[in-house]
């Protein structure tokens, strides 16, 4: 059993790829969720699978307004956040489990 936790995540169909960001309470449910292409549009839609950046809060409030800064940012941004972290675009989803 997962324990819940809001996060903010980012998952690219490959390096240098088509990103989406998102917000949730179970990152390990949701990681799994677009790994197997389960999340219905833009994320299944353009193969985005790989999990490359996510970020955990102490509440849902701030989490979503994560969220909205990153989605309000330009792709350089988003980039340059997933490199700070992830700089070989490693699938981070054996770290959550």
């Amino acid at each position: 059993m997962s324990i819940k936790r809001p996060c903010v995540y980012i998952v690219a169909n490959r390096r240098n790829g088509t990103l989406y960001t998102g917000v949730t309470s179970d990152m390990p449910r949701r990681a799994h969720e677009h790994r197997d292409g389960l999340v219905p549009g833009f994320s299944s839609k353009y193969g985005c699978r790989l999990l490359v950046w996510c970020e955990f809060h102490q509440t849902m409030s701030d989490a979503i307004a994560r969220e909205k800064q990153i989605k309000g940012g330009s792709r350089a941004n988003k980039i340059a956040l997933i490199e700070s972290v992830n700089p070989d675009w490693r699938d981070l989803y054996d770290d959550l489990i």
